[in-house]
């Protein structure tokens, strides 16, 4: 089952968090007022676009074939990023306190939501979080246990997110 990309949308934020539970509260309180869902994804953890894209179209179907791990589609969704069936380990993939890079996802798409959010979120319309630099390569390495064998593999080292969405759709088969 193939699950369409614009039944989300994703954009770029950052944001500076002090609490992490009214933080949480703000998502689910503009959330249910445009009657959707706001899945926040900490960009340091994530291979770029792609993968948030891989993790919301897994979560979705999951949901729609009856067969999510999660009560949520919001933790469904940080599950399938962190390639994990784990929730303490997918939480990781959420937001934090302190200063934020996220990717927003907002599932189905409401136009209200960003304006509702634009008070705490500053929207990048061009933002470079799909580039991995060494920090960040080294972090995919660890989180997603990709082997030196696995990078030679790659004909080009920046694809390591080829390889971090192989983990994502792994999470099918291992549940």
């Amino acid at each position: 089952m193939s699950v369409n990309t614009t039944a989300f949308e994703i954009r770029a934020a950052r944001c500076h968090i002090d609490d992490r539970a009214g933080f949480l509260n703000l998502l689910t309180e503009t959330a249910r007022r445009f009657n959707t869902h706001i899945i926040c994804f900490n960009a340091d953890m994530i291979a770029g676009r792609r993968h948030a894209e891989s993790a919301m179209r897994h979560a979705i179907r999951s949901f729609e074939a009856g067969t999510s791990i999660s009560k949520t589609i919001e933790m469904e969704a940080l599950l399938y990023a962190a390639g994990s069936r784990q929730c303490s380990v997918a939480a990781s993939f959420g937001f934090h306190e302190g200063e934020n890079c996220l990717w927003v996802c907002c599932y189905p798409p409401e136009g209200g939501v960003w304006e509702g959010l634009a008070a705490t979120l500053q929207f990048e319309p061009a933002c470079t979080w799909d580039q991995t630099d060494d920090e960040k390569r080294g972090r995919l390495l660890r989180i997603f246990e990709i082997s030196p064998e696995e990078l030679c593999s790659l004909d080009n080292e920046d694809r390591i997110a080829d390889l971090v969405l192989e983990r994502v759709a792994l999470l099918d088969v291992i549940r």
